[in-house]
Parts: C-alpha cells; structure tokens; sequence
C-alpha cells in the first residue's frame, strides 16, 4: 500500500442535482452539488471527482457554467468527467480550474483524443475511465453509462489507455456501484498490476475497512467512493462526510507525521 494513498469522494451529477445511483441505474436525488462540495472543503479531502451521469446519456456536452459554479467554491484538486468527447472541451475544462479530465466513452470511439490531450496537458491530468461489469462470469467493459458492453476485458482496456498515454485510470465497478459491501478486489488487483500507472477503485466503498482493504490488498494507488460520503447510517439518512485524518492513521491507511 502506497505511504499516502487519495481518498477520493465522487460526486455524481444529473440535469444539476446531486444524485447517487445503484448499479448505475435509479439515481436519488440528494440535494445541491455546489453546497456538497462546500462541505468536502471543510472536510480537507484530497482531492474531489465530479462525474456528470446526464452529459452522456443525453449526447450532451459538459454544463461549463454551471461548472464554473463548482470550481469557483473548491479548495481541492478537482477532476470532471461526462460529456468529454473533443480536444475543445478538454482545453476548455482545464480552463475554468479542473486538474484532471476524465474520459470514458470517447475512448473507445477516438482513442487518439487521450495521446493529444496528454501531449497538451501532460498524462497525469487525462484519466481514462473505465467501467466494468461481470457478464457470465467473465469481467467486461462497459460504455456509454454502463449501456454498451465491449468485448474486451479491462486489463488489455487499461493497457490500451496506458499506451496512449493516459495518465491515472478510474476503474467502476457496476456491480457494486452503491451497495455499500466493499470493493472487487480480484477487479482491482488485477488492473492495478497489469498498468504502470495509478489506479483509482471506485464501486463498492462503505466504510473505512473497504478503503483500506482496496488500497492494500487491490493495490489501488487511491480509493474512490460516493455512497461512503454521501449517506449515514443504516437508513442512509443524506449526510455529507468524509473520514479524518485522525481516522484514516488509526486505520494505518495514512502514515502519521
């Protein structure tokens, strides 16, 4: 497990409402994303994704000024996925203060789009997102919101991002998406060691033990994670939050200093 791992809150964006899905499907209304991101500002998290769910199901293109409205509240690196189909968008979204882009979809259909934005951007700002369900007991890709199944396994899928210069990969878990049981750790580990770059694990987290079991037994170089964050207690009552760094070092998932 990496010294100083990323936990990273994700939050997830429908027609401007902050929702969270289970298995990508039935998205819950659970309030304001502008205010959310407010309140991780005061939580000190390292480093926070918004996943905009609606861009690419409705063949739109990222709601940049309500983008705006995100970034300009933000205190924290801050990465943007959804609706990323052109080298236009990209330059467009490092411009009004977002680190990292991340690109699904426009992969598959225009891998090239990662090795230009990685020469414009450097790779450790393009992460290639890829979303992964378990079909008759073999793992595959999963496109445009979880609708397309390829047929190609992750591991070649990430080293395909890899060679053409994605920086980070964001691994989803459609499975576990929202069931709040843990992460796929057979998913994780072997994506983790099959690329030579990071690996965020995103599906499944519901507590602190899933963080740091993706982290040390996955091999995860960040754990990602919306339910854990977004819900409380049992009955899931809306309740923004994040572990503290007291916490995480007592769960020897931070080094303490």
């Amino acid at each position: 497990m990496y010294n100083r791992p990323r936990i990273i809150p994700v939050v997830l964006i429908d027609n401007q409402d902050l929702v969270k899905t289970v298995q990508f499907s039935n998205p819950t209304y659970l309030g304001d994303p502008v205010n959310a991101v407010k309140i991780f500002n005061i939580k000190g998290i390292d480093e926070l994704s918004i996943l905009d769910i609606s861009a690419t199901k409705t063949n739109k293109e990222p709601d940049f000024e309500f983008l705006k409205d995100i970034t300009s509240q933000a205190f924290m690196p801050l990465s943007y996925g959804g609706g990323v189909k052109n080298m236009e968008q990209i330059k467009k979204l490092f411009s009004i203060g977002f680190e990292k882009v991340v690109v699904n979809s426009a992969f598959y259909d225009n891998p090239e789009l990662i090795r230009e934005a990685a020469e414009y951007a450097g790779s450790q700002s393009i992460v290639v997102s890829i979303d992964v369900k378990k079909i008759k007991g073999q793992y595959k890709v999963v496109t445009y919101d979880g609708k397309k199944i390829l047929d190609i396994n992750p591991v070649d899928y990430a080293k395909k991002a890899e060679e053409f210069g994605a920086g980070e990969i964001f691994l989803n878990s459609i499975d576990n998406d929202g069931i709040m049981l843990g992460y796929d750790i057979e998913l994780v580990k072997s994506v983790a060691e099959a690329v030579n770059i990071p690996v965020i694990a995103c599906g499944g987290a519901g507590g602190i033990a899933d963080l740091k079991e993706v982290l040390q037994d996955g091999k995860a170089h960040a754990a990602a994670g919306g339910s854990m964050f977004v819900y409380y207690g049992k009955l899931k009552a809306v309740l923004i939050t994040a572990p503290s760094e007291k916490e995480l070092i007592e769960a020897n998932i931070f080094q303490g200093i």
